[in-house]
């Protein structure tokens, strides 16, 4: 079975609540009556009625059974989450009057929805930036414990039938030592939920154990000793090139010794130039099946779309958020 077809009976197996708050988009709704009809999730999708209506019908969707529908001007809990809202960012000066327009942004009310408990995660950024999507989450949901910082993964499945996970490729440009060991951490506890297998993280370089002498290869020596520390249990090496960290006749002669070279299936790019290159040249030569970018370090699962996603790519999105949720309890 292919592996994301994986994910999504996965997701069966105990549907999550998941909230789309991009009511307005045709998309959505195609991917919401999707979702429920085949017991992948139970969605929630949020906007107006009149804008929902209009997506509806753009979309061909009259059967709204099993799909839960909320405004949030006009919803019960809106000045719920108003007020936790102006409570967590009291702080930065945030009144409740400003905080009540705010939680009217479907952005926002959908990221309170998560954090309190009223939907397991949401998928949504069709119709919006990444920008906006990560600072309703970040203020929302806030960040997972012990990281730093957040980031993303793609998943990315090779036509052999390998499945790596490759990070950061999409939202970190240049990340310190301390943000490296974070997105490394991350990137593993998220391979383990969606491919239910140990995660073998290999901290990509140009250089291999010393080979080369660079500030660059020193960042990356260094992260690898920081997630040593705040993951011991973790199978982690570096700093590694990418032969070494995955083909094992050549890991064995250029790190000996090393439990992670030739095995690793978590691959930790030094930087975002670095990754998205290595994602896109995966995936355009060697005819990869790329999934994401999944953001990651946050408390709960909140993700973030391709403007130019599919509903297609909404329903498996929404799958993998399920197992995440899931793998959460």
């Amino acid at each position: 079975m292919d592996p994301i077809q994986r994910i999504v009976e996965r997701a069966k197996q105990k549907p999550r609540t998941i909230v789309l708050p991009e009511g307005s988009d045709p998309r959505t709704w195609t991917a919401a009556r999707q979702l429920a009809d085949e017991a992948i999730a139970v969605p929630i999708v949020l906007g107006s009625d009149v804008e929902c209506e209009a997506a509806m019908k753009e979309a061909g969707v009259s059967d709204v059974s099993g799909i839960t529908m909320i405004h949030p001007e006009s919803s019960p809990k809106h000045e719920e989450y108003a007020a936790e809202f102006a409570r967590i960012r009291a702080h930065k000066g945030l009144t409740i009057e400003q905080a009540r327009e705010t939680m009217n942004d479907v952005l926002y009310y959908g990221a309170m929805m998560v954090r309190k408990g009223d939907a397991d995660g949401g998928v949504t950024g069709a119709a919006h930036t990444t920008g906006d999507v990560m600072r309703s989450a970040i203020q929302c949901i806030g960040m997972a414990p012990g990281i730093s910082i957040v980031s993303s993964i793609f998943l990315m499945v090779i036509p052999d039938g390998r499945v790596f996970s490759f990070g950061d490729c999409a939202i970190v440009p240049d990340p310190d030592a301390d943000q490296l060991a974070s997105i490394a951490i991350a990137s593993a506890s998220t391979h383990r939920a969606l491919t239910d297998t140990t995660p073998v993280v290999g901290m990509l370089s140009f250089s291999t154990k010393g080979s080369a002498s660079h500030p660059a290869v020193d960042k990356v020596v260094e992260a690898t000793k920081i997630v040593q520390e705040q993951a011991p249990d973790l199978a982690v090496d570096g700093e590694l090139q990418l032969d070494a960290a995955i083909i094992e006749s050549v890991g064995s002669k250029k790190a000996p010794g090393s439990k992670v070279a030739g095995h690793a299936n978590v691959l930790i790019f030094p930087d975002l130039n670095s990754g998205n290159i290595g994602y896109k040249l995966t995936q355009r030569l060697a005819n990869a099946q790329a999934m994401g970018p999944l953001v990651q370090g946050l408390k709960k699962p909140f993700y973030d779309l391709s403007r130019g996603c599919s509903a297609d790519d909404i329903v498996k999105v929404s799958a993998i958020c399920s197992v995440v949720a899931s793998s959460q309890e």
